[in-house]
């Protein structure tokens, strides 16, 4: 939700750069991280934080005081951090009265309420702890240990470190050749026996050794169709035959009843009279038990006997009749005939079952759904507010609590790529993973917490692949989006913010008419791509470039180093990629 218009922005050396309204976790986590990148910065709290180790104003969030006193008139940026939406809209209108043209970064759960905002107010950003996070726990599903993300071509690069060591694959192996694969982009390169930047050492032919460090992005691979995806249709068709057999026995006894009930009044009546045809019995038959009527004649003209027949057979369809109406429309218009239709979409193997249809588990699956990716979901509430979304994706659903064995085998967990355990209960979901352990040992379980401490220690304990917290994981985009610019990703390598960001270059851009070689060694950025309407550099022919008006840099660098861009760093402009 990031406004593509939204230009660099350079504190003045006598200006708090960024204000953080709202302390708690995350909140915190933004303000650590930009002190760590050496940002002015001023934290709001309801209470004192004597760990902080900043500057804190303590007081009323929305009060006009408050925001005076933490320098809301000279601030530039002012991060909305709060778990209250409607807490930091509040915040928003007061901060907007005592200055108008005060940067917004705003934390905000209502996507769409944020849309709609960045749309109508100039310099507003809205971001979604649950979007930024849901790609990283996609990738950790996929055995990938992201730091990070990168938004490029229409695809999410997931960004993570290699630690090159004896044993390493690319030990020995030049740089210059890693540049060269466009399936990854580096974005940082670290030495212990000689301080080089990226560029330096890949032009220079430097070759990677133990104890050096990189940090690369790479393209997300799409699944490859199999041929066992045939064999696999035809058990979900046995499967759904079988479940709704089951589902619908009642149902289908009924008709059966009405079945025979049809068929032994056709027989009385042709037994009686052997004038009467097949045709005009089975007719009467049909509507009398249904209360339709007709053909009345062949009961009329009868005798007693059969009159009296024709009577019970009225008052015994009309109970058959009331009945299988009742569960046809309970089967059909009820939850069986939704399970129906999830077991029919149900995949057998390698697909990732989603424990929790929350914001953030809603943004995973769509997003390994529109990656190619198999889904099913397993969600407690028959009500909630994601599941007419996910219908509308034929993303199969199960209605059942996920911490029971029987539950994770209907979805044939044992058999999946991953489990991903993230409602918003810590405890619920310890449970769930434990039980999916039960079902399958070895299943990859990435699992959501609320802590990023607990995490941490319930990972080492238990031994699940990823336990991972969305406001961690959140928290380094508003930081890298409070500090400016059209923010494309970014990621964390050790307490160094490394941001991706496009910028368009002008006559009056700092680079304009520069070697993009000589820009990289001196600004220490990595240049990942040039594009213009007149051409696109890639790879090892980008460092023998020069940057023209017109041409649209795409670039990584730390954060505390995006002043150098200073005012000149024009916004790209829509449409260009």
């Amino acid at each position: 939700m990031m406004s593509l218009d939204d230009p660099l922005v350079v504190p003045q050396p006598d200006q708090p750069q960024i204000i953080i309204c709202g302390l708690g976790r995350t909140g915190l986590r933004i303000f650590t991280l930009l002190r760590q990148q050496g940002a002015r910065v001023v934290g709001i709290s309801y209470h004192p934080l004597p760990d902080s180790g900043g500057e804190i104003v303590v007081g009323e969030l929305r009060s006009p005081a408050t925001l005076i006193q933490a320098g809301i008139h000279q601030a530039h940026t002012l991060v909305l951090a709060t778990s209250d939406d409607a807490l930091n809209l509040a915040i928003l209108t007061q901060a907007r009265v005592l200055n108008p043209q005060i940067r917004i970064i705003n934390r905000l759960f209502n996507i769409t309420l944020g849309e709609r905002l960045d749309h109508t107010l100039p310099h507003h950003v809205s971001l979604s702890a649950a979007a930024l996070a849901a790609p990283l726990f996609a990738f950790a599903a996929k055995g990938n240990r992201a730091i990070g993300q990168l938004r490029l071509f229409d695809l999410t690069w997931p960004m993570y470190e290699e630690v090159i060591d004896t044993a390493h694959p690319w030990n020995g192996k030049p740089l210059k050749a890693l540049w060269n694969n466009r399936s990854q982009l580096l974005i940082h390169y670290h030495s212990p026996q000689q301080p080089l930047d990226l560029v330096t050492a890949v032009v220079t032919g430097q070759v990677l050794q133990p104890g050096d460090r990189l940090v690369l992005a790479t393209r997300p691979q799409q699944p490859v169709l199999q041929a066992r995806q045939v064999a696999q249709f035809w058990q979900r068709l046995r499967d759904t035959f079988n479940h709704g057999r089951r589902r619908g026995q009642a149902t289908l006894l009924v008709i059966l009843a009405l079945l025979i009930t049809i068929g032994l009044a056709t027989i009385t009546y042709l037994w009686y009279s052997l004038d009467t045809t097949w045709v005009d019995a089975l007719y009467f038959s049909v509507g009398m038990i249904t209360g339709a009527g007709g053909q009345e004649q062949v009961a009329e003209q009868s005798s007693a006997p059969v009159k009296v027949f024709t009577a019970v057979m009225m008052l015994v369809g009309a109970g058959v009749i009331g009945i299988c109406y009742a569960l046809l429309n309970d089967f059909i218009l009820g939850s069986h005939f939704q399970s129906l239709l999830s077991v029919a979409r149900m995949p057998r193997q390698h697909h990732f079952v989603i424990c929790g249809l929350g914001g953030v588990g809603y943004r995973i699956a769509t997003h390994l759904h529109n990656t190619g990716h198999q889904v099913v979901i397993v969600e407690r509430d028959p009500h909630n507010r994601f599941l007419p979304s996910v219908h509308g994706l034929s993303i199969p659903v199960i209605i059942a609590d996920a911490s029971m064995t029987s539950t994770l085998e209907t979805v044939n967990a044992a058999a999946a790529e991953a489990i991903l355990v993230v409602t918003s209960d810590d405890t619920v979901n310890l449970e769930i993973a434990l039980t999916a352990r039960t079902v399958n040992p070895k299943v990859l379980a990435v699992v959501r917490t609320y802590d990023a401490d607990f995490a941490h220690q319930v990972q080492q304990v238990f031994g699940f692949e990823q336990v991972l917290s969305p406001m961690d994981l959140a928290a380094p985009t508003f930081a890298a989006a409070a500090l400016g610019g059209r923010i494309l990703g970014h990621g964390l390598a050790g307490d160094t913010l490394w941001v991706a960001l496009a910028t368009l270059i002008t006559p009056n851009h700092p680079f304009h008419n520069q070697s993009i070689q000589a820009v990289a060694q001196s600004a220490d950025l990595v240049p990942l791509y040039i594009e213009s309407q007149q051409r696109t550099l890639h790879g090892y022919d980008l460092l023998d470039g020069v940057l023209l008006d017109g041409d649209v840099l795409y670039l990584t660098m730390p954060a505390n180093r995006l002043d150098q861009l200073k005012s000149f760093a024009t916004p790209v402009v829509e449409g260009v990629r």
